[in-house]
């Protein structure tokens, strides 16, 4: 993994850069095998997997503030592999429920949990450490290389479980899922460990009341955070009941939904490969505005399927769910880590996830209420409101205005 020839990323990131890869693939596969089980083998309904998305989402609500106060405090490479040691062994968890029989919905929705927990731990961290391990002007270019592995496993890990599930059954699914995250963890392991902390003699209310106070009072974080609020809002809206939907409005199996999501995977990764082509064509905050614009075009093609049903509508709509809001994810976290002080890294990437991951769980019960009321299709005309707001809101700021990546403070 290298920027460019001529600037070679540190060894470090490499290794990073390696177990991420492994990681978010396992995630995917793990992801994507839940719902099939909950669907096929237990009968959910788009209710019932609605609850399930909404228990492995809420860690992100309910924890990432202590999460990133930590990260600030302890060793972030220490946090990163105890996160991933977690999570491997929620998954090994479910895989001998899996094979002795006794695994059930409550029980995938609790070691769902526990699995997110570590991912949120992880999650936080991960941005964190990144400005540790490379220059600031490589910053961008090592975003970049992230989210191009973060796309790879989107692109194969949901089409990769689907097809497990499908062809040899979802033990082998969390079987794979449990390797890969194990190489994360040894992968992690192997990172130089850091100087010791500054300790710090504040409260705690004191450090979150710090954080909070730079990420409300700045003119360019608050409404990238406000738009990420409603995208994910939205998307888990969607998340929550498609499998559901995807069964019984459209007629797919395990096979086409996972392919339907690692098509979601093909747009980012192609969205994170064209990033430098865009680069020189698009000032920063044009390509910043290009995610939120693509996230609205794929809801109203989602939303198109309720009058014409059609396995084709949805790929297209998840390919360009996946391509533009790569190049948000890219740009974004560069502007978190140049405008925040390095001390302070932890705590507003917590915050901010806390206010974005943490829609998750919100956005999952929305579409479970709405699908119990109402109807998995109107859960996809709840989920166009909410990419129409966010577009709103980032195109009316000053970010789409930038013309490069903003100094510190």
């Amino acid at each position: 993994m290298t920027a460019s020839p001529s600037l070679p990323m540190p060894p470090a990131f490499r290794r990073i850069g390696w177990s991420h890869l492994a990681a978010q693939f396992s995630e995917q596969i793990a992801l994507a095998a839940a719902p099939l089980i909950a669907v096929l083998a237990f009968g959910a309904g788009p209710a019932q997997a609605g609850w399930l998305q909404t228990a492995q989402t809420l860690p992100f609500l309910l924890l990432s503030i202590p999460a990133g106060v930590a990260v600030d405090r302890a060793s972030r490479r220490g946090l990163m592999v105890g996160a991933e040691a977690m999570r491997a062994l929620s998954l090994l968890a479910i895989l001998l429920l899996l094979v002795t029989g006794g695994l059930s919905l409550p029980a995938l929705a609790v070691l769902g949990f526990t699995g997110a927990i570590g991912t949120v731990v992880y999650s936080v961290a991960a941005p964190a450490l990144l400005p540790s391990l490379v220059p600031r002007d490589q910053l961008a270019p090592a975003n970049r290389w992230l989210e191009l592995a973060r796309s790879a496993a989107y692109a194969g890990g949901p089409a990769l479980g689907g097809a497990l599930v499908g062809w040899s059954g979802a033990p082998t699914a969390y079987a794979a899922a449990t390797v890969l995250s194990l190489l994360a963890v040894a992968l992690l392991a192997g990172l130089p460990r850091e100087a010791a902390p500054m300790k710090r003699r504040r409260s705690l209310p004191g450090e979150i009341a710090e954080g909070a106070r730079f990420v409300a009072g700045h003119h360019l974080l608050r409404p990238v955070v406000l738009t990420a609020i409603l995208f994910n809002t939205a998307w888990f809206v969607l998340q929550a009941i498609y499998v559901a939907y995807a069964v019984e409005h459209l007629g797919m199996n395990a096979g086409q939904i996972g392919l339907s999501l690692g098509i979601y995977g093909a747009g980012m990764l192609l969205g994170a490969m064209g990033a430098p082509l865009l680069a020189p064509r698009l000032s920063f905050g044009e390509t910043v505005l290009l995610g939120p614009l693509a996230g609205l075009s794929a809801a109203c093609v989602i939303a198109a399927t309720i009058l014409w049903p059609s396995p084709a509508l949805v790929c297209i709509g998840f390919f360009l769910f996946g391509a533009g809001p790569i190049l948000w994810s890219i740009t974004t976290m560069t502007l978190r880590q140049a405008v925040t002080p390095p001390g302070m890294l932890g705590r507003v990437s917590a915050l901010i996830m806390t206010a974005t991951f943490g829609a998750r769980p919100i956005g999952a019960a929305i579409g479970a209420l709405v699908a119990q009321r109402f109807g998995a299709p109107a859960c996809l005309l709840v989920a166009l409101a909410g990419f129409a707001a966010q577009l709103l809101v980032i195109a009316g700021s000053p970010v789409p205005r930038l013309r490069e990546v903003p100094q510190p403070a």
